[in-house]
């Protein structure tokens, strides 16, 4: 069979950009690298929560689940000027513009366009929302995710894709570019898990293989010292090759390449993802905490803003400090504020103990220097009112790092404490495209029957990145490049 549109990477991107290239009458073929069960890339491994503009409570009625919640919830409106400010503001100004404008201008329609293929979503209580005054507030611009998370998400995707008829083979992975005499792309040369290997022919195709975060050594060469030893929160199979292929095709490089998203993550967790456990090694409830290095010492500012906006900042954080671990520090009355769903999960690495004395000897901390930076911490909290759904300004004064909000004390037993180490999610640098998402050569001109989506395009993202961007992009930009990829 004929393809006239190949599609590297079965993620949420990459079936993205097949379903829209199969509406505009393509066929379409999708090759996946990972097994049946590993299918879907670091999409499946996602809490499914998907960043968008809306008007508030009642524009996002058309695209959720009914939930009989809704009479007591505020949710308030999210623009996409609010979008693009939040992009600029984490990414210290550096993202590209023009591709934030896209991203964020695309988000609200792209949802949609996702709901009418049969994809389901729903208000995140349990993750983005507390209740206040009787009633369920959501917070940081984050609001909705796919029902039954990011494995909900790839397997309705692949109920769409078996519907519209787009063949999906797995254990195909992507060993080169194929090109013609002119230059253009005419397909990719594809290894199968048997060994064997085929040429397959289109005149378009659509990079979506996601990043390099599960390559040591191009972690290492790339991020730094020391990144070769995180662990990794998804897929085993996001290596990069894909993405190095399109490099030595000419592609430009783009983007934040010594950048990447990485979370604080169970330190008990295996060294790539757990397909049964998924989301759930992640350990997110730190603006109520504290957190300490193997020395006893604070680091980071807890509540420097909501934890959308610097969860995927500080796993970096924690492989810089001694042994790349650290420990989130509850007492009785924050223990209570925990999202239950991450670290109540089977295994969560724990320790519990009537003063921290003990809790230091439970973490190999030694205890008097977890105990001066508890009563330093203490003492440094200045009288305010506590709200977990906007930036209190409950703060810290006289001490470094601050905490700029929600500082509570450390003080009521028993105490509880949760190792974490850093977890990468993906890399920040890849190949650069148009509005189009037509992959450019190093003179900005793109590449004839080349496009990309999702991980494996660069310049969205630098230091940091908004909570739930990662899905937005991958639908914006991958039904751009399937459009554009049928119109080829």
């Amino acid at each position: 069979m004929t393809w006239d549109v190949i599609v590297a990477g079965a993620g949420n991107a990459g079936l993205c950009a097949a379903h829209a290239a199969r509406e505009r009458g393509a066929r379409v073929l999708v090759l996946e690298k990972a097994d049946e069960a590993w299918s879907g890339g670091n999409s499946a491994f996602t809490a499914g929560a998907i960043r968008f503009a809306h008007g508030g409570l009642e524009d996002v009625r058309d695209i959720v689940e009914q939930d009989e919640r809704f009479a007591a919830t505020a949710l308030d409106p999210y623009s996409a000027e609010d979008f693009i400010a939040d992009l600029r503001r984490v990414t210290l100004g550096r993202g590209d513009e023009a591709m934030a404008r896209v991203l964020a201008g695309d988000s609200a329609d792209a949802v949609r366009w996702l709901r009418g293929k049969a994809l389901r979503f729903r208000l995140m209580y349990e993750r983005q929302a507390n209740e206040v005054d009787g009633r369920q507030r959501f917070w940081g611009g984050l609001a909705v995710g796919t029902v039954d998370g990011g494995e909900g998400l790839m397997a309705q995707h692949r109920a769409a894709a078996e519907r519209d008829r787009i063949e999906l083979r797995h254990g195909a992975a992507v060993e080169d570019l194929l090109r013609g005499e002119d230059g253009a792309f005419t397909g990719v040369a594809v290894r199968y898990a048997d060994g064997t290997r085929e040429e397959l022919r289109a005149p378009a195709v659509v990079l979506a293989a996601g990043g390099f975060e599960s390559n040591p050594q191009m972690r290492a060469a790339h991020l730094g010292p020391n990144w070769d030893v995180a662990k990794v929160r998804g897929t085993p199979h996001n290596t990069g090759e894909v993405l190095r292929a399109a490099l030595a095709h000419g592609a430009q490089a783009y983007g934040h390449w010594s950048g990447c998203h990485a979370i604080q993550w169970d330190a008990g967790a295996p060294p790539t993802g757990d397909r049964e456990l998924t989301n759930r090694y992640s350990r997110q409830s730190y603006p109520v905490a504290i957190v300490v290095n193997a020395d006893g010492e604070r680091f980071i500012d807890e509540g420097a803003d909501f934890r959308n906006y610097t969860y995927a900042k500080y796993g970096a954080e924690v492989l810089r400090q001694p042994q790349g671990i650290a420990a989130q520090i509850f007492d009785a009355r924050t223990v209570e504020m925990l999202r239950t769903i991450d670290y109540e999960a089977p295994g969560a690495t724990r320790v519990d103990a009537d003063t921290l004395a003990e809790l230091a000897e439970g973490l190999g901390i030694d205890a008097a220097r977890l105990e001066r930076t508890v009563a330093e911490f203490n003492a440094a909290i200045r009288p305010g009112d506590f709200d977990p759904t906007i930036k209190d300004g409950k703060r810290t004064e006289g001490i470094e790092p601050p905490k700029s909000n929600w500082a509570l004390p450390v003080e009521q037993p028993p105490f509880t404490a949760f190792p974490v180490t850093c977890g990468i999610t993906f890399t920040f640098g890849g190949v650069r495209v148009d509005d189009d998402a037509r992959v450019l050569d190093t003179a900005g001109r793109p590449l004839p029957g080349l496009f990309a989506a999702g991980e494996l395009v660069g310049g969205l993202f630098f230091h940091n990145y908004p909570g739930g961007s990662g899905l937005t992009a991958g639908a914006v930009y991958g039904r751009r490049a399937g459009y554009a990829a049928a119109e080829r």
